[in-house]
């Protein structure tokens, strides 16, 4: 069905098939009702990051970070508010480097905080350093296609 995508839920992450003209609407899972645009992007570790980022038609962007980084810390509540903008079209998420180890490693992450946008379970783009909500909705407007 073209019209419609498949969102993941950020709680129990089961794959839910959403109207594209309903994105907007504030959808919600139909497993475990919860909004599937959150309040806050969807926390992800090694078992979950798979189930969420490659089951997503939309854009997927992830936050690695670490709670004793600093820069970390203060991107944070700018990388929520990006999610808050962009609702609907892209879905946030973040992954703790000390606890996903697998996920960061496969990823080569080695600086923190780097965000890398998905598509289609594939990374499309990479940024590393901390930045303001303005910037990383401009960073989401030049993506590929």
């Amino acid at each position: 069905m073209a019209d419609s995508v498949h969102v993941p839920c950020g709680k129990c992450f089961a794959v839910n098939r959403v109207a594209q003209p309903r994105l907007s609407d504030k959808p919600t899972c139909g497993r475990c009702k919860s909004p599937l645009f959150a309040a806050h992007p969807a926390a992800l570790d090694d078992t979950s990051f798979p189930k969420y980022v490659e089951g997503a038609d939309l854009p997927v962007v992830v936050d690695f970070w670490a709670g004793w980084c600093g820069p970390c810390r203060t991107m944070a509540p700018q990388f929520e508010a990006a999610s808050h903008a962009a609702a609907g079209k892209v879905l946030f998420a973040k992954v703790d480097t000390e606890a996903a180890r697998q996920v960061a490693a496969r990823f080569d992450i080695r600086s923190i905080p780097t965000m890398i946008a998905f598509r289609g379970g594939r990374e499309i783009a990479r940024q590393s350093g901390a930045l303001n909500q303005s910037q990383i909705l401009h960073w989401l407007s030049s993506l590929p296609g």
